[in-house]
């Protein structure tokens, strides 16, 4: 079997600055945890479960009327029962189903976990471990029941299939994720699990525990995260589709209350739906594709979906650490910034600047002085030097040629493969967001080779400094007095 390789930070030198600023062409980790609604399930329901879970709906006073779930081509779905307008509310789901911090509370599990201080998703995660090991006993046994085992998402796949996203960040993203479950599933291994045989008399594994929070980082809508954090029944089942392009809410909480005892939750088809026809919401229209893949297991073609986040930081080891930082910290930025670039829009508009902060050294070090301290950064926005415009340059184009590297397919190639039949859902979310990375990488590079070619050009800090002193025409000429 194939080793799977990790993709490491790189780490890239400047020329004519040491010591070198850090870069690194890796997904930001402040995204890493983000629990949104479902994946595409890979596992089938039988129509006896369908029944069950249908009769569950109806005897627990869920509206069911307008819309019934259904066997569908992504897995289970919701199907309106009769046409519906644009604004009709398909399914009212009381609050006494859902699987939320109250329903743990009111739990043995919350009984356990008292005084624990877990996480939101943990306290929920561990409510759905016990409910799934008590079988038909659990008051959400046929809800349970049609739960995927799995779905596409890259957290479920195999190491044969995490080596077609190899060199991606999404692969890098993927391995973090893991690891920060398996740290969560420690923790409660031990304080929670092994503590409470009677609640958890079979073993529960790490696979165990990466299944409920997969569930909950497919199934959970945008809104409903951390103490709000909710399962939805019935509700979340509604399947995404790229043909809604509305970005308002399709659904909210009626009640007293937000959480109030007799609250429900409330959801509406934001088009119009056909009888027989399924209806879909628009999952985030700000999701990359590879944030789709790992939450929940497939990717679009739409060019905007194709982002690469590039990690610049302030190295500790530069002499001017502590002034870079503080111009950094009083721009809205820190010792790390993350740029988010998607394909054919233009760069973000603080990496430029951020970039020639960071290669700041020799004749340039001048703007550093606290003198300067006020009004650096808009010197930042138009090039300083030759040799600091020249720096960013090929920072940038050296980290893009060691990331396209790291990939082992060319753009070309990928495309060739996406139009072959038969191609498994997986690979097909692998070759789409590795293609992606590497047109928004090759976009980046283009983008400095140009600026590369017109650094002659350019004009440059101490230019438009004479110019301001008077000291310089228009025509770039210098201007004398004679007394």
């Amino acid at each position: 079997m194939a080793t799977l390789l990790q993709h490491h930070h790189l780490l890239l030198s400047v020329r004519h600055r040491p010591p070198p600023p850090r870069l690194c062409l890796l997904r930001s980790p402040r995204r890493l945890h983000r629990l949104v609604p479902r994946a595409a399930a890979i596992t089938t329901v039988a129509e006896s479960a369908l029944q069950d879970f249908r009769r569950w709906l109806s005897s627990q006073g869920a509206d069911a009327g307008k819309a019934y779930p259904a066997a569908v081509p992504e897995g289970l779905g919701l199907v309106a029962a009769r046409d519906l307008p644009r604004g009709e509310v398909v399914a009212e789901v009381p609050k006494k189903l859902w699987m939320d911090a109250d329903a743990v509370a009111a739990s043995d599990i919350g009984r356990a976990c008292a005084g624990a201080d877990l996480r939101p998703w943990v306290a929920v995660a561990l409510l759905l471990l016990r409910e799934a090991a008590r079988g038909p006993k659990s008051p959400w046994a046929p809800y349970l029941a049609i739960l995927p085992r799995q779905t596409d998402s890259t957290i479920f796949w195999s190491e044969e299939e995490l080596l077609e996203i190899q060199g991606t960040q999404l692969l890098s993203t993927t391995m973090g994720v893991k690891d920060y479950v398996q740290s969560e599933f420690d923790s409660v291994e031990a304080e929670i699990i092994n503590a409470n045989k009677d609640l958890f008399p079979d073993a529960i594994t790490y696979d165990d525990f990466l299944w409920a929070f997969g569930i909950l980082r497919s199934r959970v809508f945008p809104e409903l995260r951390g103490e709000k954090l909710a399962l939805i029944p019935f509700a979340d089942l509604v399947n995404h589709s790229t043909n809604v392009k509305s970005e308002g809410s399709c659904w909210e909480i009626k009640g007293k209350g937000l959480f109030g005892r007799e609250a429900s939750f409330s959801l509406r088809t934001p088009v119009d739906v056909k009888s027989g026809e399924q209806i879909y919401i628009q999952y985030d229209l700000d999701k990359s594709n590879a944030e789709l893949a790992l939450d929940y297991g497939f990717v679009e073609s739409n060019p905007y979906r194709d982002s690469y986040t590039v990690t610049l930081e302030i190295s500790e080891s530069d002499p001017f650490y502590g002034d870079k930082l503080d111009i950094a910290e009083l721009n809205g930025l820190g010792e790390t910034a993350y740029f988010d670039v998607v394909l054919n829009e233009p760069l973000p508009p603080q990496m430029i600047p951020y970039l020639r902060l960071l290669c700041i050294g020799g004749t340039d070090a001048f703007l550093l002085e606290a003198l300067f301290r006020n009004a650096v950064w808009g010197h930042l926005e138009l090039p300083l030097s030759p040799d600091n415009e020249e720096s960013i340059c090929q920072v940038i184009r050296e980290a893009c040629k060691s990331a396209l590297a790291a990939y082992h397919t060319t753009i070309e190639e990928d495309e060739d493969l996406l139009k072959r039949e038969n191609l498994s859902s997986r690979l097909k979310v692998a070759i789409g967001v590795r293609v992606g990375e590497k047109k928004v990488l090759q976009q980046i590079d283009d983008i400095f080779k140009q600026r590369e070619e017109e650094l002659d050009g350019l004009e440059y800090y101490q230019e438009r400094r004479l110019k301001d002193l008077g000291l310089v025409g228009d025509n770039g000429e210098i201007i004398f007095w004679e007394s």
